[in-house]
């Protein structure tokens, strides 16, 4: 999006909004001391319609966890940012059945239209509506605006508290890289990334850290750039989990076709994992995976020496990984993508979310998401090149994985 044409937006927002945010039934009202004791956080997002992320994350605060009424989160959503009004939008309904106030900027939506930071938290969610693409496809959500303007209000009013940034950094590594010392030079608590780690599995998944983890194999679906990050990440909760783990990517590369084949021949691709991995996640009923002409493999190197493998085929329909530990069977995990009631699996992102505001702290590092983020980027732009082999110093990446729990070991109702 041009400058120009941003400008032009938020001029059409305001007028749109001014009306709205300045309601009398939308002033702040005195808070109870209950009221007092719950987060607030602000809501800025790229639309919100119904089943966008906007919808399934946001959501469950003002709905409860199953978005159906009854328990939900320890936070209060105080305000929001709307980018985009499409023809489906839901904020504005939101906006007046909760009394939340949508507000034609970002630092107006963090101070409660005041003089100071008035929220506890701050979820950006860049993500779906009308944006263009780069030409290694990825599509340019404003993420980095998002998180220049939040930043830029914490800076002049001094005060940071944490931001959520859904999915990966940027989606370009620079806006990626950028964020991330920008989070740092103002030490702002950031996380960010994919829901498949903290999710649902379809079967058992007790890999311990700092395991002797002799190969991984991911499988992913769909999308390059949009689902690419959620089997990476997923992928990676996986791999970090090894001994000595985390300390970065040393190279990436993009196959497909022959080539792809032929690493797997060659070993370079253990053949075991992926038919293991294959065979256990949901697709295309007799699909053969030597015949999907769409299908590219990710394939790098960390700076251990692991080698990391990541397909996306046309023909599955899930995400899944097989792994070996030195001594055992090999061994499957597959995401349960279950989408009722809106997306379950998003209730425990929320749930580390949660945690974040009332810590002060991410529950897991966002250099995870820095570091697939920054994989992503690469094998996009070697597939763009032809499949050229990409040296990457830029992502020697270290870091400490949490042993964050999934959804099968979690109790949405437990206090954060």
């Amino acid at each position: 999006m041009t400058e120009l044409t941003r400008r032009r937006l938020l001029t059409n927002v305001a007028a749109s909004t001014a009306t709205l945010c300045c309601a009398p039934w939308l002033q702040a009202s005195p808070r109870s001391a209950a009221q007092a004791a719950v987060p607030r956080v602000a809501g800025i997002v790229t639309i919100y319609r119904p089943f966008s992320h906007a919808d399934v994350i946001l959501g469950k605060i003002l709905e409860g966890w199953e978005q159906r009424g009854g328990p939900g989160p320890q936070l209060n959503l105080a305000s929001l940012y709307v980018d985009q009004f499409v023809s489906d939008d839901m904020a504005r309904e939101i906006s007046r059945r909760f009394r939340i106030p949508i507000f034609s900027t970002i630092e107006q939506a963090l101070t409660l239209g005041g003089s100071g930071i008035a929220v506890d938290g701050v979820l950006s969610i860049g993500e779906h509506g009308d944006y263009p693409f780069s030409e290694i496809g990825q599509q340019l959500y404003p993420r980095r605006r998002f998180f220049g303007e939040i930043s830029a209000a914490f800076e002049k009013h001094g005060r940071v508290v944490p931001v959520f940034n859904d999915k990966h950094l940027g989606p370009a590594w620079a806006d990626g890289l950028w964020m991330y010392n920008e989070a740092r030079r103002l030490r702002i608590p950031l996380l960010a990334g994919s829901s498949l780690p903290v999710g649902y599995r379809l079967n058992p998944d007790t890999l311990p850290l700092n395991c002797e983890l002799e190969a991984a194999v991911g499988i992913g679906y769909s999308g390059l750039d949009v689902y690419g990050i959620h089997a990476l990440e997923f992928l990676q909760w996986h791999v970090e989990r090894r001994r000595g783990a985390e300390t970065g990517v040393r190279w990436v590369q993009t196959l497909r076709g022959a080539a792809m084949w032929q690493a797997v021949d060659e070993g370079l691709v253990r053949r075991d994992l992926l038919e293991a991995a294959f065979s256990a996640v949901p697709h295309v009923s007799g699909a053969e995976m030597r015949q999907d002409t769409e299908a590219v493999l990710f394939l790098y190197e960390y700076r251990d020496g692991f080698r990391g493998a990541q397909f996306m085929f046309s023909c599955a329909t899930g995400t899944g990984a097989a792994y070996a530990v030195k001594g055992q069977p090999i061994a499957v995990s597959v995401f349960d993508e279950r989408t009722e009631p809106k997306y379950p699996h998003f209730a425990y992102l929320l749930k580390a979310i949660e945690k974040m505001v009332h810590s002060g702290q991410s529950p897991y590092p966002v250099e995870r998401t820095l570091l697939t983020g920054g994989i992503l980027d690469r094998a996009l732009t070697s597939l763009h090149a032809g499949g050229v082999r990409r040296e990457t110093p830029e992502l020697a990446i270290s870091y400490q994985p949490a042993d964050y729990p999934f959804a099968q070991h979690v109790d949405l109702l437990k206090a954060p």
